[in-house]
């Protein structure tokens, strides 16, 4: 689906007319400058590269450094394509918040934070094998059989185990616009969205 680079600020709470107090995430969307236009012709497919906040051009690489002379604009931290933008856009415009409305509802996708290698209990909320009766020892927190015996001999596939927690592509659906603060390029999105604040998000229309 369209949408726009973002970076999550953090959190706040607005009001709403009937005094209630909703919990908001404001994301800083663009400019997002238009650095390609993927064509059927030159690329065999339709898309719109979107390029989203500043890099230090030491950091960057002469291919990259060139591609964004080419869009007349500074190297970018970030870059994404996107099918189904307008066509209209040319290359070096940049697209700011006003591409949503107030009381649109958009989906949100970020990284979301990193816990480490966690334990069962944790990661899946096991409740561990039981008390230390009956000769257990340090079995709270165990988890318990992973698999059967001479048959087959193996532990399937997608069986809960302990592993790294986090740190996964995460998709928020259907969170409305709040507000939008033109002048700062501020999206106040109701409810939460996934990553540690100063993250790269994607927000679709």
């Amino acid at each position: 689906m369209p949408g726009l680079i973002g970076k999550k600020i953090g959190m706040t709470s607005v009001f709403s007319a009937e005094g209630k107090n909703i919990p908001c995430t404001v994301v800083e969307v663009g400019p997002n400058i238009v650095t390609q236009i993927k064509t059927v012709e030159n690329d065999g497919y339709e898309a719109v590269q979107l390029a989203y906040g500043e890099k230090k051009e030491k950091h960057a690489t002469k291919a990259a450094i060139g591609h964004f002379k080419k869009a007349g604009t500074t190297p970018k931290a970030k870059v994404i394509e996107l099918k189904g933008l307008s066509t209209d856009w040319k290359t070096g415009d940049a697209i700011t918040v006003d591409y949503f409305g107030d009381g649109d509802f958009v989906d949100v996708v970020g990284i979301s934070k990193g816990k480490g290698f966690q334990g069962v209990v944790r990661r899946h909320g096991f409740s561990g094998v039981g008390g230390q009766t009956h000769g257990q020892h340090n079995r709270l927190r165990a988890p318990g059989s992973v698999g059967a015996s001479s048959y087959p001999s193996r532990v399937f596939k997608g069986t809960r185990m302990a592993g790294q927690t986090g740190n996964k592509r995460v998709k928020v659906l259907s969170l409305e616009v709040i507000k939008i603060i033109s002048d700062k390029n501020l999206l106040v999105l109701k409810g939460s969205i996934p990553g540690p604040k100063g993250s790269y998000v994607i927000i679709e229309k």
